[in-house]
């Protein structure tokens, strides 16, 4: 009985593990050979017009442009440092995960044109650019999904999987409120 135990009970905590640590990273669904382009090449001359709604605006006066700079404070580093991590939290996994899209993704997804100091951007939702940001593809919908573009239909679950109490600073996350400070339609034509 106690060698079944003994194998039952890491076989348990494996699986637990596991799962704990697919529901801290968000799942975007990608397949393909799509690599990451970065903030530069996903505005182009498209995502900073009026007639888009001054996406790269709205992106840039969010906190999610300045992700990566909150991890490069002494502030920051203490919090690390209170939560146990030896290393400055721009350098730690745990709070790289949430703040920076690009630390954990193999260089050969990632262009030349890509910036891993521009936080949580484009494509930390909307997934690897690559190949739906021509404007051929972006101006049909099902064309640009089916070129990597992500489009979530569950958007608060995706942003509470970084939005959480599992966050040092968290203090509370109210999706409505916060959608309306980051939400980027484009206008009606």
């Amino acid at each position: 009985m106690r060698k079944k135990i003994y194998f039952v009970l890491p076989v348990i905590v494996f699986i637990g593990i596991m799962f704990l640590t697919a529901s801290h990273n968000p799942p975007l669904n990608i397949s393909g050979d799509f690599k990451y382009v970065g903030v530069s090449t996903c505005v182009g001359a498209c995502h900073k017009t009026d007639a888009q709604g001054k996406q790269l605006d709205i992106w840039k006066a969010s906190k999610h442009a300045q992700a990566f700079t909150t991890l490069q404070s002494a502030d920051a580093d203490k919090i690390a440092a209170d939560k146990g991590f030896t290393t400055p939290a721009a350098e730690t996994p745990a709070c790289v995960k949430c703040h920076v899209l690009g630390k954990d993704i193999v260089e050969s997804e990632l262009e030349s044109t890509f910036d891993k100091t521009e936080g949580v951007q484009c494509e930390s939702c909307h997934g690897p650019g690559s190949d739906y940001k021509k404007l051929s593809v972006m101006k049909d919908k099902q064309k640009s999904i089916e070129n990597g573009l992500v489009v979530h239909t569950e958007k608060e679950a995706f942003c509470t999987q970084c939005h959480n109490s599992d966050s040092p600073t968290f203090k509370g996350f109210n999706y409505d409120e916060m959608w309306d400070k980051i939400k980027h339609p484009k206008p009606v034509e």
